[in-house]
């Protein structure tokens, strides 16, 4: 039989799905993960977000502070899930789990593929909680199937992006304690870096170099340009989507190639 392109394409989806799956199941043992995941946007939406829209400090064109703000705090939400994603690698390492996964006939890509999947529906749960604060607070949310979709779709770029990066940290320290320590000096410059907080044209010429380079610039600005009624994104829709793609695919290969670094 020759070679058929559709049917390897469809295999190595459907393992991918598996290995989703099987990561998703533990939400199930501990669903109070993700209201304790909430609880920081959560305060940056009702404290953060209602003092600088009193302020006024911050320009934000003909957008309210706080419909600028929300889809930032998505953005952080999903970095901070995903970032931190790669500890549970050196977990089932340490638990043995990991040499179980790795003997199985899955390719490479289509383990953490799947683990930056799961990532992706964690990331989602977010997004209903922080959709429901900020229909709360009066942020002009856009409800149309379409801008719904594109939602879905930027979250699970976005936790990608982050979860396989966590994963290549995870292969390359190998210890919980110095993954910890890189995760959290990654998350705060990540965020404050990029467009989550403020518009890149009020920031000085050395910080929008970093944060034109910076992933979470683009997924922000997706999210901005999707997830409100009268968004203004600063980059063109296609080419935030094309960035995310692309980085996406990109970890997805430098990952694989690492991963079995993991075990040794």
């Amino acid at each position: 039989m020759g070679f058929r392109p559709w049917a390897v394409l469809w295999e190595f989806l459907y393992k991918t799905w598996v290995i989703a799956e099987l990561e998703a199941r533990k939400l199930r043992h501990d669903p109070t993960e993700l209201f304790t995941r909430a609880v920081q946007p959560a305060l940056w939406l009702l404290i953060f977000g209602q003092v600088f829209a009193r302020v006024r400090a911050i320009p934000t064109g003909d957008l309210s502070y706080l419909d600028f703000m929300a889809p930032g705090i998505l953005a952080q939400s999903v970095l901070f899930i995903a970032i931190f994603y790669g500890i549970s690698v050196i977990w089932e390492r340490d638990l043995g789990v990991l040499h179980k996964i790795m003997a199985s006939p899955a390719p490479r890509a289509a383990l953490v593929s799947g683990k930056a999947l799961s990532a992706g529906i964690r990331g989602l749960t977010q997004a209903v909680i922080i959709y429901a604060l900020a229909a709360i607070l009066g942020v002009g949310l856009n409800w149309q199937p379409r801008a719904l979709l594109g939602v879905t779709v930027a979250v699970i770029l976005g936790a990608a992006n982050f979860s396989l990066f966590s994963l290549i940290i995870a292969c390359l320290v190998k210890t919980r304690e110095r993954f910890m320590g890189i995760g959290q000096l990654l998350t705060m410059p990540l965020f404050f870096a990029s467009n989550a907080i403020y518009p890149i044209a009020i920031m000085p010429d050395w910080l929008q170099v970093l944060a034109r380079v910076n992933p979470l610039t683009y997924i922000v600005d997706a999210l901005r340009a999707l997830m409100l009624s009268n968004g203004a994104p600063t980059f063109p829709l296609g080419v935030d989507f094309a960035v995310m793609s692309a980085t996406t695919l990109i970890l997805v290969i430098v990952a694989a190639r690492l991963y079995p670094r993991v075990i040794v």
